[in-house]
């Protein structure tokens, strides 16, 4: 990754940009402006493209950290810089320090800790890159576990309600066995949810 696939970067309090830092000249600042204009108030992430250039956003609390980058950088090395950006501005004027402050005032502060930031990422692009498609699947991983426990959960809940029509039935009919169907249906729900929990949702429609 060259020096140059970074490009612009800045830090706004809404639409104001209180500081930014760039060794390029071109129209990337009034662009990046131009789509900080048109970008809602709710927290999230954004990424524009033009003219082989990346315009990424992230918006939070009322602030927005934005910069511009080569179409050759990956988004989430974009978004790994704006989050090291966001961490570090936050402890340095966390707590309302910059709800007051004005456009450009902290450019001498800051702008010099946006540069740090984007030769650190440059320089631990590949490691960051791995690192952040480690934790992608390790919430994949997670996911897939919080899913098969919803499914266990549900097969659990069916098997007490099979159990319960057991004993409903018996009440009602103490004097007739009625109740095999029942039971071979309690025994089926009770061996998926033992044996194969992953398709547990599917095995159960079939019941």
């Amino acid at each position: 990754m060259g020096e140059e696939s970074f490009i612009y970067s800045f830090v706004a309090r809404g639409t104001m940009i209180l500081a930014e830092y760039t060794e390029f000249t071109g129209n990337f600042p009034a662009i990046a402006a131009q789509c900080l204009q048109k970008l809602p108030s709710s927290n999230n992430k954004f990424t524009y493209s033009c003219d082989h250039h990346t315009f990424n956003f992230l918006l939070e609390d009322g602030y927005a950290y934005c910069v511009v980058a080569k179409e050759s950088v990956a988004k989430q090395i974009s978004i790994a810089f704006l989050e090291r950006v966001k961490v570090d501005f936050k402890k340095r004027y966390g707590g309302g320090k910059a709800d007051t402050a004005v456009a450009k005032s902290l450019n001498k502060e800051f702008g010099p800790i946006m540069k740090e930031h984007m030769k650190y990422i440059i320089e631990h692009a590949e490691e960051i890159d791995k690192l952040i498609k480690v934790k992608a699947q390790v919430s994949e991983v997670k996911s897939i576990m919080l899913e098969n426990i919803d499914k266990v959960c549900d097969g659990f809940l069916l098997f007490i309600s099979l159990c319960s029509s057991i004993q409903e039935t018996r009440d009602t009919n103490p004097a007739k066995d009625v109740v095999p169907e029942h039971e071979n249906q309690a025994g089926r729900v009770w061996y998926l949810i033992i044996s194969d929990p992953c398709n547990l949702a599917f095995n159960l429609s079939w019941i």
